[in-house]
C-alpha cells in the first residue's frame, strides 16, 4: 500500500478533483517580493564563522568566570536537562507513531471489509445513510470512479478524494492509500482508500455482476481526538521535564555545597596561611579525592615548615658563628691601629698578628662558601651527568694528601659511574678526606721531618661504597648521632679549625643523589665514615 507521512497536509477546500485551479494573476508592482541578494564570495560564510566564533569565545569567557559550585549545578541541571529531552521526545514519538499506526490499521481493516462485503458500495444504501450517525463515529465516507465521479450519504460531507483516490480506483489492485489532508493545527483527517466495484444507477448488477465498474471506497476519520491526546501529553512531558530540571538542579546544588565544603574548607586555611603564615595543619576527615588533597596539603605544610625551620636555624646558627672570627679579625685589626698609633709593633708579632687575620680570613671564607652551599635546599641534583666515582675520588686524595703532609694513605678504589653534580659530590669527597685527616693527625703533633707518618687515612672504593678510616680517637658515643647536623662540634672538636658544617654537606649531597652516609667507631682504629651511592644504571635522570 502506497502511504504518506501525517505531516504531509495538502490543502482540502472541497472541489472535485477534476475541478483545475485558477492560474496565479501577477501581484502589484509595489508588493512584488525582493529579489534575492547576489551572492558575494565568501561573504556570508565568513560572517557565520566570525559570529559562531563570538559566540564560542563569549560562552568559554561566561563559564570561566562562573564558580565551581555554580559549575556543578549548571552541569547537573543540563545533563538531567538533556536526558529529560532525549526520553521525552522518544516517547512523544513513539506514542504518535502507534497512534497513528493503529489509526491506519483500523481504518483499513473497516473500509476493506465494507469493500468487500458490498454494503456501501451499493449507492442506494450509501445515500441512506444518516449524517447523524456518520457524524457520532467522527467518519466521512465516500466513493470515486475511476472517471473522477463522487459519491455519499445525502446531506453530508464527502471525505477528501483526490487524484490518490483515482488511482486507487483505476487500478484495482491490492494495495490502499493512506494520507492526511487538511491544515496543519487545524482540522485535517486521515483518509484511505481501497479498491472496490459499483453498481452504476438503473443497472441490475445482481442479476448481472459483470456490470459493476471500478471504483475506490473512500473513509476518512478526523484527527482531532489524536491531537488533542498528543497536546495533552506534550504538556505532561514539559511539565515533569521542568519540575526534573529544577530538581536536579536543586540536587546538584546541595551536592556541590556537601562536595565542596571541605574543599572550602581547605582554600580558608590556605588563605590562613597566607595572611597568618601559621603553619598548622587542618584536619582531615574521609578518604575521598578533597580528603587526599588535604593531606597532600597538610604535607606541604608540614614541608614548609620544616624549610622554615631549617632557614631559621641556619640564620641564627649562621650569625654566630660569623660573629666569632668578625669579631677576632675586628679584635686584631684594632690592636694593630693602636700599635701603629704608639710607634708600631715588633716585625715578628705584627707578622703573627697578621697570620692571625688571614686565618680568621680563610676561616672566614670557608664558612661562607659551606653556608652558601648548605642555603640552597634544592630538592633534587640538577643538570646531573655521568661521573666516575673513583675518579672523583682519586683527585680528592690528591688535593688532600698535599694540604696534610705525614699522613699514610691507604687507597683502593674500584670503578663505579654515577649520575650527579660532579661539584657537589666532590665538594662532599673532600670534606669527607679533610676530616679524616684532621682527625688523623694528633692535636699539638707536626709532622716529622725523617718522614715518618704521624697518622694514617684509609679510602676504600667497592661497588659504590665509600669508606673514609682516619686513625684519631674516634667520636664519642653521644656525640654519633649529631656528627652530621649543622654547626654540631663535639667538645674535642671545638679546640680545632672548622665550621662545623663539612659533615653536614656530605649529608645534604648524599641524599641529593638518592645516596646515605653514616658514621661509625672501628676498634683499634678511629671514626668510620661510609657514604653508598646508586648505580647509574638504577637512578633517574
Amino acid at each position: 500500500m502506497s502511504r504518506q507521512h501525517p505531516d504531509d497536509f495538502p490543502s482540502y477546500a472541497g472541489q472535485p478533483p477534476q475541478a483545475a485551479s485558477a492560474p496565479h494573476e501577477p501581484a502589484p508592482a509595489g508588493l512584488q517580493p525582493p529579489a534575492p541578494d547576489k551572492p558575494v564570495a565568501n561573504g556570508n560564510g565568513n560572517r557565520v564563522t566570525a559570529t559562531a566564533a563570538r559566540t564560542q569565545s563569549w560562552w568559554n569567557e561566561k563559564l570561566h568566570q562562573l564558580s565551581l559550585h555554580a559549575r556543578v549545578t549548571l552541569l547537573a541541571a543540563v545533563a538531567v536537562a538533556l536526558a529529560v529531552a532525549i526520553v521525552s521526545v522518544a516517547a512523544y514519538v513513539t506514542v504518535r507513531q502507534q497512534m497513528y499506526q493503529n489509526l491506519d490499521d483500523s481504518l483499513i481493516l473497516r473500509a476493506g471489509q465494507a469493500a468487500q462485503k458490498g454494503v456501501l458500495t451499493d449507492l442506494r444504501v450509501l445515500e441512506k445513510i444518516p449524517p447523524d450517525a456518520l457524524g457520532l463515529s467522527d467518519i466521512q465516507v465516500g466513493m470515486i470512479t475511476a472517471d473522477g465521479q463522487t459519491f455519499g450519504a445525502e446531506h453530508s460531507v464527502l471525505p477528501p478524494m483526490g487524484q490518490n483516490e483515482i488511482d486507487i480506483a483505476r487500478s484495482q489492485g491490492g494495495d490502499a492509500s493512506l494520507r492526511t489532508v487538511g491544515v496543519r493545527n487545524g482540522s485535517h483527517f486521515r483518509v484511505v482508500a481501497v479498491p472496490a466495484r459499483y453498481c452504476p444507477p438503473n443497472l441490475d448488477c445482481d442479476a448481472d455482476p459483470s456490470l459493476l465498474q471500478p471504483s475506490a471506497l473512500v473513509v476518512a476519520q478526523s484527527l482531532a481526538p489524536i491531537d488533542q491526546t498528543l497536546h495533552n501529553l506534550g504538556i505532561v512531558l514539559w511539565a515533569f521535564g521542568l519540575i526534573g530540571v529544577i530538581g536536579a538542579a536543586l540536587a546538584g546544588n546541595a551536592v556541590a555545597r556537601s562536595g565542596l565544603r571541605p574543599l572550602a574548607r581547605l582554600t580558608g586555611a590556605a588563605e590562613h596561611v597566607a595572611r597568618t603564615e601559621d603553619l598548622k595543619p587542618i584536619p582531615v576527615t574521609g578518604s575521598d579525592e578533597i580528603s587526599r588533597l588535604a593531606q597532600a596539603f597538610n604535607a606541604m605544610l608540614a614541608a614548609l615548615a620544616r624549610s622554615q625551620d631549617r632557614q631559621r636555624r641556619l640564620v641564627g646558627d649562621a650569625g654566630h658563628e660569623l660573629r666569632t672570627p668578625l669579631t677576632s679579625i675586628r679584635t686584631n685589626l684594632d690592636l694593630l691601629a693602636q700599635a701603629d698609633k704608639r710607634g708600631g709593633l715588633k716585625p715578628e708579632d705584627r707578622q703573627q698578628l697578621l697570620d692571625d687575620v688571614r686565618a680568621q680570613m680563610d676561616e672566614l671564607t670557608t664558612l661562607i662558601g659551606d653556608l652558601t652551599e648548605l642555603a640552597r635546599d634544592t630538592p633534587q641534583v640538577r643538570n646531573a651527568e655521568l661521573i666516575e666515582l673513583s675518579n672523583l675520588v682519586q683527585d680528592a686524595v690528591i688535593k688532600v694528601r698535599r694540604r696534610a703532609p705525614g699522613l699514610e694513605w691507604d687507597v683502593q678504589l674500584t670503578p663505579f659511574p654515577v649520575w650527579g653534580d660532579e661539584r657537589l659530590l666532590g665538594r662532599a669527597v673532600m670534606n669527607l678526606l679533610d676530616n679524616a685527616a684532621k682527625y688523623s693527625v694528633p692535636e699539638g703533633v707536626t709532622p716529622r721531618g725523617d718522614g715518618q707518618p704521624v697518622g694514617h687515612v684509609t679510602v676504600r672504593l667497592l661497588d659504590g661504597v665509600l669508606t673514609v678510616t682516619d686513625s684519631g680517637p674516634g667520636i664519642a658515643e653521644p656525640d654519633l648521632p649529631h656528627v652530621f647536623e649543622r654547626f654540631y662540634r663535639s667538645s674535642e672538636a671545638r679546640s680545632r679549625p672548622g665550621s662545623g658544617l663539612g659533615l653536614a654537606i656530605v649529608k645534604h649531597a648524599a641524599e641529593q643523589h638518592g645516596g646515605m652516609i653514616y658514621a661509625r667507631n672501628v676498634p683499634g682504629a678511629g671514626a668510620q665514615f661510609t657514604l653508598w651511592l646508586p648505580h647509574a644504571a638504577t637512578q633517574t635522570r
